[in-house]
């Protein structure tokens, strides 16, 4: 069992490594969760252990309390790692059918690379800050 969850985000991806940025010093202080490139051998060794279905799935993945969750369901559960007034939106965000939420998903991640510019660098693994 590992000690920290993980989730897993595209390094080359705009809009991923703006949302850890952002979201990272909202997390709450009691969060235990590390941030790995997909494409990184730690993220593939992690993705390697997946059944089949969910390794090809090629989108984000949270490891949460060692259950893989994908797409949408994904970056929902990851509220529950923000403070509480990001984390009171999660029940909002259940109530919308998983088909729809995972429509509005693959959309934005079928544009986000045209939209949101390719970082410089690859900003993952990122170290939890300690503010509360």
């Amino acid at each position: 069992m590992s000690e920290a969850d993980v989730i897993l985000l595209d390094g080359d991806c705009g809009l991923c490594t703006r949302l850890a940025v952002f979201m990272t010093p909202r997390m709450s202080s009691a969060a235990s969760l590390r941030f790995l490139a997909i494409e990184s051998e730690e993220g593939q060794a992690i993705i390697s252990t997946f059944p089949q279905h969910i390794q090809d799935a090629d989108t984000v993945y949270l490891v949460r309390n060692n259950k893989p969750y994908i797409r949408s369901s994904a970056a929902l559960r990851f509220l529950f790692y923000m403070r509480w007034y990001y984390a009171m939106w999660y029940p909002v965000g259940w109530v919308i059918p998983l088909p729809i939420r995972n429509l509005v998903y693959r959309f934005v991640a079928r544009y986000r690379h045209r939209i949101f510019r390719k970082p410089a660098s690859c900003v993952f693994p990122m170290p939890k800050t300690d503010q509360g």
